[in-house]
């Protein structure tokens, strides 16, 4: 479902999902050094799903952002996920544009997550929502130091700059941005993201390696 059909729920929130094409080699390519990459391609297939189960039951306009190309043949259904090819050189750079986009499109309230967390819900995305009420930001803290979501309800596209991405400095360096430019903000619960060995066996999802 998109913007433009009319239910009030879709006039100003926007969920973005951003994925990486699922291809053998090149997804979740840590986690590949120490289980090879069929396994690990099983493990981001598994967390794809869970993602798509959790995303399917929330009453918000959402969006799939692809990695490499639009695949038009896939488990997200084109009747409830407009799709989108991700811009830029960087993860930053690729999050920026998207969020640029959404808020250029009208949206108030814009919420985006990965596809690495099996510990992540409706309830918790639905929280980011309701914490965007009465702050300007929402980020969801992963256990290795990045974030598994943020939101805003302002594009601050100095967020996404200067970053080393997918290191454990990622959120605090986002909440030191937050105070620095006075952007109010809530934090949600710690969730696990699945990028290594050790961040899958200390989580909740059954694979058999």
């Amino acid at each position: 479902m998109n913007k433009q059909e009319g239910n009030s729920n879709y006039s100003d929130k926007v969920l973005i999902v951003f994925t990486k094409n699922s291809e053998r080699g090149k997804v979740k390519t840590r986690l590949a050094k120490t289980v090879g990459d069929k396994k690990a391609l099983q493990v981001y297939q598994k967390l794809l799903k869970i993602t798509k189960s959790v995303t399917d039951q929330l009453d918000v306009s959402k969006q799939v952002w692809y990695s490499r190309f639009i695949d038009n043949d896939d488990l997200w259904s084109e009747d409830d996920y407009e799709k989108h090819l991700q811009k830029g050189d960087s993860l930053g750079m690729r999050m920026q544009h998207a969020f640029y986009k959404a808020f250029t499109d009208g949206y108030q309230k814009v919420v985006i997550i990965g596809s690495d967390c099996s510990e992540l819900s409706p309830k918790i995305i639905e929280q980011s929502f309701r914490d965007l009420e009465t702050s300007q930001a929402v980020i969801g803290p992963a256990s290795d130091g990045g974030y598994y979501l943020l939101g805003m309800r302002n594009f601050y596209p100095s967020l996404f700059a200067g970053k080393s991405w997918s290191t454990s400095s990622v959120f605090e360096e986002t909440i030191r941005q937050f105070n620095e430019m006075n952007i109010s903000y809530e934090k949600l619960p710690i969730l696990n993201d699945i990028d290594t060995e050790a961040d899958l066996k200390a989580s909740n999802l059954v694979i058999n390696l």
